[in-house]
């Protein structure tokens, strides 16, 4: 008897390393020289594609009056076929995610489906149309009139949230092309503490409300114009994102999906939908026991230890009290956050052109500027005085409606900050180590960290576990 339990303690300790490492499906794809090498021949094929996507004919010459022609950052427009052809794409691998994680509790499956996302809707679809920014097209299409949002965007926005109300974060599991790209770089994971994983948890709650305010207003995309991931996928883009680029890749080698966890808006509303969700994700087949093999299995800090769900008697009524002045507190931080929103609509109104054209306008009225010759500055005056009243009209209207956006983003800023605070005052309880439901990204990786997983899979045999371990699975 005592042999077999020093056998598994030894066990257990081997389990225990090989979870710390948060590392690959299997041993092949654990080594920091495969996955470096893996991501230089995506590279090669991801330029050697670019090569053959070259212009056949010349480009005109411009040598007499100095134009150069400006770089593309978008891919070109697709046949609506190919279009129709992403989304079928899009709903099978949601599928087979799905598959993977609730029957087959693969995580060698969700990394080869995460491989062909990768490939497909990264380095040859470039990102476009992708879930991440599609919000932006939806808000706009509901705030003017004049823009048909396309189906297959309705598609790609709605169908990974729809899977989520259900079964979880599938989307993020095996088919986002930005997380599949992370999850190839981590090689060191270094924990990141608590209070600061709490602390960068909001901003792509509030990233999310300041891309859905600019689009809004007809402003721009900044979602999609700051994402991070998008020029590796395109290898080009403007310097600053393409410096944003490698710390982000540099920062995922230590840190287990950066973007995802910290700053990705899409992840915000998967993760309010996960909250809801009637299926979750769960680290044993069948009944936990509490060997705690698991807890560091997570590389994402998504894993919750056994709560009660209640305070202890003696800090109770301290709890209750902290509970209630952040409840007050909740209402003075959205209609402050919403005053400071008003205050900043004016100066940030002025990043749309055409706010920005009628000010100019109104100046060179007043206080008339020189400003040469065929220079971008006069020839926008000269359109401006076609029709100025109906440019300043459209102005006002713009202005009006940055003041509206500008007041309900300071106030979802406000919300976001109090609901984060008052949620840290709750407690849940749980009786098992379990995922937490809006944290999990359902990559399987814990699976394989329990000892009952194990034996499900004849990887363990059921005499191995532990005396108070196999007690307790019996008496089950």
């Amino acid at each position: 008897m005592f042999a077999r339990i020093s056998q598994a303690k030894r066990r257990r300790g081997e389990e225990e390393k090989r979870c710390t490492r948060a590392d690959a499906p299997f041993h092949l794809f654990s080594s920091a020289p495969f996955r470096f090498g893996f991501i230089l021949i995506v590279l090669v094929l991801a330029l050697c594609n670019r090569a053959l996507a070259e212009s056949r004919f010349p480009p005109p010459d411009f040598t007499e009056t100095n134009h150069q022609i400006p770089i593309t950052s978008t891919p070109a427009a697709r046949a609506e076929w190919l279009q129709y052809l992403d989304v079928g794409v899009l709903l099978a691998c949601l599928g087979v995610a799905l598959w993977f994680i609730y029957k087959q509790r693969s995580r060698r499956g969700l990394f080869w489906l995460g491989i062909f996302s990768l490939a497909y809707f990264g380095f040859w679809r470039k990102g476009c149309v992708c879930a991440i920014g599609a919000p932006q097209n939806i808000i706009l299409g509901l705030f003017d009139p004049g823009y048909t949002v396309p189906l297959t965007v309705i598609a790609f926005f709605a169908a990974p949230l729809i899977v989520a109300l259900f079964a979880g974060r599938a989307f993020c599991a095996g088919v986002c092309p930005h997380g599949a790209l992370q999850d190839l770089l981590l090689i060191k994971l270094v924990k990141v503490p608590a209070w600061l994983e709490h602390a960068l948890g909001v901003l792509p709650f509030i990233f999310l409300g300041f891309g859905l305010t600019f689009a809004a207003t007809g402003t721009g995309f900044p979602i999609c114009r700051y994402d991070p991931i998008v020029p590796i996928f395109r290898l080009n883009g403007p310097g600053l994102l393409i410096a944003l680029a490698a710390l982000t890749l540099v920062l995922g080698l230590f840190v287990g999906r950066p973007y995802c966890r910290f700053l990705c808006p899409y992840g915000a509303l998967l993760k309010l939908a996960s909250l809801a969700s009637k299926w979750r994700v769960r680290v044993t087949p069948d009944i936990c026991t509490e060997c705690q093999l698991c807890a560091t299995s997570c590389p994402y800090g998504a894993m919750r230890e056994p709560s009660p769900g209640t305070s202890e008697p003696k800090f109770l009524a301290s709890d209750r009290r902290r509970l209630g002045w952040l409840l007050m507190l909740l209402p003075l931080l959205i209609v402050g956050g919403a005053w400071i929103g008003g205050q900043l609509a004016m100066p940030v109104s002025k990043l749309n052109p055409t706010v920005e054209l009628a000010e100019r306008y109104i100046r060179q009225q007043k206080t008339p500027v020189d400003y040469g010759v065929m220079t971008p500055e006069a020839l926008s005056l000269q359109r401006a005085e076609h029709d100025p009243e109906a440019m300043l009209k459209a102005a006002a209207n713009l202005s009006h409606r940055f003041w509206i956006a500008c007041v309900v983003f300071g106030g979802w800023v406000g919300l976001v900050i109090g609901v984060k605070l008052v949620s840290l005052s709750l407690r849940t309880k749980r009786t098992d180590f379990e995922p937490d439901r809006g944290a999990c990204f359902g990559c399987a990786r814990c699976f394989r960290s329990c000892p009952q997983e194990l034996i499900r899979i004849g990887q363990m045999p059921a005499g191995d576990l532990p005396t108070a371990i196999a007690t307790t699975t019996s008496a089950s």
